[in-house]
């Protein structure tokens, strides 16, 4: 049975939660639970705080919703609460955010805007490929210093702009491209490393 809140905008949800209505939040956490999920699977190791600070993330949105402007898509702003809340969590708990990473000299390097940038050189067909190494690449990803795997699970998984993710952790965008292509290098050389090439 379909909920009377779930055909609803995100600002006629808000509105709605605004004047007392819970259904509408309900919708809310339904339509955005799977953003959260994947920002905090991403940057909390610890699956029964994971659990915890997912109820924190919609506590906050719910207390602060009131101050939400629509000056960014509802999206990005939850995506914004969830990783501010893991990034509160992770310096409480004394946790690396960013593992050191050592490169020779990228600050400018070709290819950062190639969403698909990973040069494996394999030619299988596309979507084989994708699918054959969907499991490889979570594993790898899963891997990497915490930054690193969220701005590829925004940037990939939830395809959002530099712009939005800009928002979200509030890193300048020549950082956060610099950060992506670094992530990407990381991931390619981890592959590379742990695999065989015949098996990619």
């Amino acid at each position: 049975m379909t909920n009377k809140t779930d055909t609803l905008t995100d600002r006629q949800l808000v509105e709605k939660v605004l004047t007392g209505d819970t259904s509408a939040f309900a919708t809310i956490i339904k339509n955005t639970e799977a953003l959260v999920a994947q920002i905090v699977f991403k940057m909390v190791d610890n699956i029964e705080d994971r659990k915890d600070l997912a109820q924190d993330i919609y506590l906050k949105a719910y207390k602060n919703l009131p101050g939400f402007r629509f000056g960014s898509k509802f999206s990005t702003w939850i995506a914004q609460v969830s990783y501010n809340t893991c990034l509160d969590y992770l310096r409480k708990k004394k946790l690396v955010l960013q593992d050191t990473v050592h490169d020779d000299g990228d600050e400018d390097l070709p290819g950062i805007n190639n969403k698909y940038s990973l040069e494996l050189n394999v030619g299988a067909d596309k979507d084989i490929f994708r699918k054959e190494l969907s499991g490889i690449l979570k594993t790898e990803i899963d891997r990497l210093p915490v930054i690193y795997k969220t701005l590829i699970t925004l940037y990939h998984n939830e395809e959002m702009s530099y712009d939005e993710i800009a928002q979200i952790t509030q890193l300048p965008e020549g950082t956060l491209k610099n950060y992506l292509f670094r992530a990407r290098k990381a991931l390619k050389n981890s592959l590379l490393q742990h695999y065989k090439k015949e098996d990619l």
